[in-house]
């Protein structure tokens, strides 16, 4: 790795944390210059402005989400666990996305909503095949699933988010996968 691609991984790194703690609006590049260790006009240089490393970082991590969590419609259950591990292991991400959410002025990665609509593709496939609920619409029940799954993250206001209150991960799984099976069997 050369020098400038280096620097531009430090910056991408500095701009996770000061995202995820502060959001666009609130995060500072001289912040993310001084952690990173550089001239804050590099990263205009590399970034152009604020909101495009913003989008650059999530983007970056949401390929990761998106080669590692592979949505399986015959597995809705099992999928809702992994992703709620992987929300569990990865806070900062949960609260990029928190505030990617908040903040609409971030621009949406394009392959967000690609994987997002051959998600709800495979979930209706499924549906027509009789082996998930056809009661809720794919679309609904992709949402429903995401939702219960990281429901414990900073992207959840109803969830306890107290860092000194002792989370039974375990059981949070095991529920959160009980109500997606419950809710996507077929009904006979």
């Amino acid at each position: 790795m050369g020098k400038a691609e280096a620097t531009k991984e430090r910056i991408l790194e500095a701009a996770m944390a000061e995202f995820s703690a502060y959001g666009v609006a609130g995060a500072r590049v001289d912040r993310i210059a001084r952690t990173a260790g550089c001239n804050k006009n590099l990263i205009y240089v590399y970034f152009e402005n604020k909101e495009t490393l913003f989008t650059t970082v999530l983007e970056k991590h949401l390929s990761r989400v998106y080669s590692d969590l592979v949505v399986t419609p015959d597995d809705l259950p099992g999928q809702a666990g992994r992703v709620f591990d992987f929300a569990m292991e990865n806070r900062d991400l949960m609260r990029l996305l928190a505030w990617s959410n908040l903040e609409e002025r971030a621009t949406e990665p394009a392959a967000r909503a690609k994987v997002h609509d051959s998600k709800v593709a495979g979930i209706a496939a499924a549906q027509a095949d009789g082996k998930l609920n056809p009661g809720f619409p794919a679309g609904f029940l992709l949402t429903l699933v995401m939702t219960l799954a990281t429901a414990y993250t900073a992207a959840n206001p109803f969830a306890s988010l107290d860092p000194d209150a002792t989370l039974d991960t375990v059981a949070l799984r095991h529920h959160i996968t009980e109500a997606v099976r419950l809710i996507t069997t077929p009904v006979e």
